[in-house]
């Protein structure tokens, strides 16, 4: 039962960034601003601990999550064959950049003084 309230915690988080979102034509997708709503919500107990028990059985599940992208490659093998240097590449360097971003910006976070 606690799993359920957790699902629903995390379907009303995204649902209601999603209004946010259209209601109000933020430049941010709604499940980016119901992800930060979650986040403000996990400091109360009363949605912290059933968002936890849902996560924890969605991490234990996790596994079927990428059937639908193997099932993906394999019907578009052909593309995979002709484009895959490219797409390697892409995904490379985007990761890359993805990181360096992130550490500068906690860098910048943290401040002179943290060590």
């Amino acid at each position: 039962m606690n799993g359920l309230r957790g699902l629903a915690w995390l379907l009303a988080m995204q649902s209601l960034g999603e209004l946010l979102s259209r209601g109000l034509s933020l430049p941010f997708p709604g499940p980016v601003i119901g992800m930060l709503l979650l986040l403000l919500a996990l400091r109360l107990p009363a949605v912290r601990e059933p968002v936890a028990v849902c996560a924890n059985f969605l991490l234990s599940h996790l596994s079927l999550l990428f059937v639908p992208v193997g099932v993906g490659v394999m019907t578009h093998v052909g593309l995979l064959g002709q484009y895959g240097v490219r797409m390697m590449a892409v995904i490379v360097l985007s990761t890359w950049i993805g990181l360096a971003v992130t550490v500068l910006v906690l860098r910048a976070f943290r401040g002179p003084n943290d060590a």
